[in-house]
């Protein structure tokens, strides 16, 4: 039994669990996707006092888990059977005998091993499965974008300085005003075509600074249904896996 941490139920909540903490000053409440209502307690706080304060927030809880509920719906919950590739790599997890999280990337594989005494659900797995995930994009990125770049500039007649791959939050690509290329890392889980409409979309900003009307004729003549195709990476997010 863990000493340190009590999980109780609420009817209209389910199970919230109570956590005591060396550090906490006050009694505290979060909601985290995959783990639930976490109360923390400080040392001097008994578990009955903690039970009496979750039960006056109870309302307050409510209203905020359909907000949760609805991070946990929108994402990917990685495990022993997903079923997740990129264009180069196959996820492999497994639970090992381990004291913490080993991640390692082969030519062909994303392997992840985690604690025996860890959740896979958990935000701290989830975010190392993630972050062994945006390793394996970024050495597919650098062998791939910069090349196809260098390709779809000479096909076109364009002239750039230098491409650079970053791990983005919401932005496919960008053109600096000396014509250096920033490319998102997650392009590499897009489809062929618009990872090549993203790429001649910052090619043409190398002429055209701005998405004006002559921007957009520019673009039409090197990737004809250019607008439509745009619609179709809005569809899209970096940070969806």
């Amino acid at each position: 039994m863990n000493l340190d941490r009590k999980t109780i139920v609420l009817k209209k909540v389910g199970n919230v669990i109570l956590k005591k903490s060396s550090i906490a000053r006050y009694l505290g409440i979060r909601i985290k996707p995959f783990e639930g209502v976490i109360v923390t307690i400080p040392k001097r706080v008994s578990y009955k006092e903690a039970e009496e304060f979750v039960k006056s927030r109870e309302d307050w809880i409510i209203k905020h888990l359909p907000k949760i509920q609805k991070i946990e719906n929108s994402q990917i919950v990685f495990n022993e059977e997903s079923e997740y590739r990129t264009k180069e790599h196959k996820l492999v997890i497994s639970q090992r005998l381990v004291e913490s999280t080993v991640t390692s990337i082969s030519n062909s594989e994303i392997k992840v091993e985690y604690p025996l005494f860890e959740d896979v659900n958990s935000s701290n797995i989830q975010n190392e499965i993630k972050d062994a995930i945006n390793s394996a994009l970024r050495i597919e990125a650098k062998k791939h974008l910069p090349m196809r770049v260098k390709e779809l500039a000479h096909l076109y007649g364009f002239k750039y300085n230098r491409v650079t791959v970053k791990n983005q939050k919401s932005r496919w690509g960008s053109c600096s005003g000396k014509n250096n290329i920033n490319l998102n890392i997650h392009l590499m889980k897009l489809p062929d075509e618009l990872i090549d409409y993203v790429i001649l979309h910052e090619l043409v900003h190398t002429v055209h600074k701005n998405h004006s009307k002559n921007f957009w004729n520019a673009l039409e003549k090197v990737f004809p249904n250019c607008k439509k195709v745009d619609k179709k990476l809005k569809l899209y997010s970096p940070q969806k896996y």
